[in-house]
C-alpha cells in the first residue's frame, strides 16, 4: 500500500478556512440549504416513528457491520469466490492510482467510445472521470444530480444529495444554455428534460460504470440502491459493466440487507425504502434479455486496511454512505460541501480522510467540529463519529505536533504544576485583562474576532476561600 495522498503542508487547511469564511458570509446559501434539509427531518422522523423499535434497528445494522469489518478476511475472499463462479472477474487494487489504471485498461480492451456511469462515491474519491477523459474517453453521469453537478464542472456538493445547493431557477438555465431546453420552474420537467438527453446515452454506451451499496459474501452478489432507475439502465444495456466498491462494503448474509436497506433508505432520504433495490450476480446468462457481457469489480484498498489496523477507530468502515451525520451536524449547514475539499464531507468524511489521505495534511477537519455528538447520535449502525474527531485530534498533536503549541502547553504544564507560578498567572491577568482586550496579543487577535474574553473575578479563589473562611470563622 503506498503512501496516502496529500496536497502538500498546510494547503489544504489554508483553503478549508478561507473558504470557510467566505461561505459563513453567503447567509443567503445557507438558508437556501437548511430549508432544503426541512422536509428531509420531517420524512425522516416519520418513518422512525414506523419502526417497533429504531435503537434496537441501529443495534442490528451495527451488529451486522462490525461482524463483516472484524471478518473481513474471511468474508471477502468467499464474496470473490461466489461473485467469479457466477461468471464475474475480480480485480484487486491497493491505491487509486491503481484502481484508475485497471479501469482504463478495461475500457481500452473493450474500446470502448462511449461510457455511461451511475452515482458511485468511490469513483469521485479515486478521481476517476478526469483520469477517463484525460485518457480522451467520453464519460457522463446519469444520476440526476451528478449529470447536474458535471454540467456545472463542481463535484457533488453532499454524498447523498450531490446538488443540494442548487435552486430550481439555476438548474433550467443551465439546462436552457447546455442543452437547449425551454425554461421551467417545474421539477418533473426538469427531470425529464435530463431524462430525455440522457435515454441514447445508455443505448450508445460501451461500458457502464457503477458502485455498489453492499457486496453479499452469502451468494456474490453485488446491491446497488437507487432512487431513479439509472443505474438499472447504466449497468443493463452497456456491453460491460464496471463496479467500484471499497472492501469494506462486504455484508455476510442475504438476511443482513433486511435492516441495512431499510436503515439506508430512513437515514439517507427519509424513506421508507429506497424505490430501486437490485442484486447483481454476474454478467447476462443464456436466455436472459439483457445484462452486460462482461461484469467486473474492482474492490479498493486504498488505505482502509490501514484504518482496520486500528482498533479505536475500526468502527469508521461501519459506514453505509447514508449522509445522515452531514444533515444533522451544525458545521457542515454552515460551511457547506465545497469547503472541505474532499469526497467524503460532513464528520464522518471528517473522520475517514485523514486516514484515506494523510493525517499531517487533513487533520483540520477533525477540528471542524463543536462535538455536540448530533453525527453520532443520527449514525443507523452506530459509528462513535465525534469521539473519533477527538482522536483525530489526539493522534495529530502527537505525530506532527505544533511547535508553538507544543511550547504553549509545555509553559502552561510548567505553570499549573506549581502554585505559586499559577497564582502569580491568575494576578498578572486580572491585572492587564483590559489591556488584552483593547491591545489583544497577535496570538489572541483570530481568537478574540469571535469571541468575548470573559471579564476575570476581582479575586483568586483562594482570595475568596481565605475571605469567607475568615467570616464564617
Amino acid at each position: 500500500m503506498s503512501a496516502p495522498e496529500s496536497s502538500g503542508s498546510g494547503r489544504a487547511r489554508r483553503k478549508f478556512l478561507s473558504d470557510a469564511e467566505s461561505h459563513v458570509r453567503d447567509s443567503g446559501h445557507r438558508s437556501f440549504v437548511r430549508r432544503t434539509l426541512t422536509g428531509y427531518y420531517s420524512s425522516r422522523d416519520t418513518q422512525k416513528a414506523r419502526y417497533r423499535s429504531w435503537e434496537h434497528a441501529r443495534d442490528a445494522a451495527s451488529l451486522a457491520k462490525w461482524s463483516a469489518v472484524n471478518r473481513l478476511d474471511e468474508l471477502l475472499p468467499q464474496f470473490v469466490e461466489r461473485f467469479e463462479a457466477n461468471g464475474g472477474t475480480v480485480h484487486w487494487a491497493r491505491t487509486a492510482d491503481e484502481a484508475r489504471a485497471i479501469v482504463l485498461e478495461l475500457v481500452a480492451k473493450a474500446k470502448a467510445s462511449s461510457i455511461i456511469k451511475s452515482k458511485c462515491m468511490t469513483s469521485e474519491e479515486i478521481h476517476l472521470n478526469a483520469a477517463l477523459e484525460d485518457a480522451g474517453y467520453g464519460v457522463v453521469e446519469s444520476d440526476l444530480g451528478e449529470f447536474i453537478q458535471q454540467l456545472r464542472g463542481e463535484p457533488p456538493y453532499h454524498f447523498v444529495f450531490p446538488c443540494m445547493h442548487v435552486r430550481r431557477d439555476e438548474i433550467s438555465e443551465l439546462f436552457r444554455e447546455r442543452l437547449g431546453s425551454a425554461p421551467t420552474d417545474s421539477p418533473e420537467e426538469l427531470t425529464m428534460i435530463a431524462r430525455r438527453h440522457l435515454r441514447q446515452l445508455y443505448v450508445d454506451a460501451d461500458i457502464g460504470i457503477s458502485g455498489a451499496n453492499f457486496l453479499v459474501a452469502e451468494t456474490g452478489q453485488v446491491s446497488i440502491t437507487e432512487n431513479e432507475g439509472n443505474a438499472r439502465l447504466t449497468v443493463a444495456l452497456p456491453r460491460v459493466h464496471i463496479a467500484i466498491s471499497g472492501i469494506e462494503k462486504v455484508v455476510e448474509r442475504l438476511d443482513d440487507l433486511a435492516v441495512l436497506l431499510p436503515m439506508l433508505a430512513t437515514a439517507g432520504a427519509g424513506q421508507p425504502m429506497t424505490c430501486y433495490n437490485t442484486l447483481y450476480a454476474g454478467p447476462r446468462r443464456d436466455g436472459e434479455p439483457d445484462g452486460p457481457d462482461e461484469m467486473h469489480l474492482v474492490l479498493l484498498d486504498n488505505a482502509r486496511t490501514a484504518l482496520l489496523a486500528d482498533p479505536e477507530q475500526r468502527d469508521a468502515l461501519y459506514c453505509i454512505r447514508c449522509g445522515a451525520c452531514l444533515n444533522v451536524c451544525p458545521i457542515f449547514k454552515n460551511v457547506g460541501g465545497f469547503t472541505y475539499g474532499t469526497t467524503y464531507q460532513g464528520p464522518i468524511g471528517s473522520v475517514i480522510t485523514p486516514h484515506l489521505r494523510g493525517l499531517a495534511e487533513w487533520s483540520h477537519l477533525s477540528g471542524a467540529s463543536s462535538l455536540c455528538g448530533a453525527c453520532s447520535d443520527a449514525c443507523p449502525v452506530r459509528i462513535d463519529i465525534h469521539h473519533h474527531l477527538l482522536h483525530n485530534r489526539r493522534n495529530a498533536a502527537t505525530s506532527s505536533p505544533n511547535r508553538v503549541e507544543k511550547m504553549a502547553h509545555a509553559a502552561f504544564r510548567a505553570v499549573a504544576s506549581r502554585p505559586a507560578l499559577f497564582a502569580l498567572g491568575g494576578a498578572l491577568f486580572r491585572k492587564s485583562y483590559w489591556a488584552l482586550r483593547r491591545l489583544p496579543l497577535p496570538l489572541l487577535k483570530g481568537w478574540l474576532a469571535t469571541r468575548d474574553l470573559p471579564a476575570p473575578p476581582q479575586r483568586s479563589f483562594r482570595q475568596e476561600w481565605r475571605r469567607r473562611a475568615g467570616r464564617d470563622g
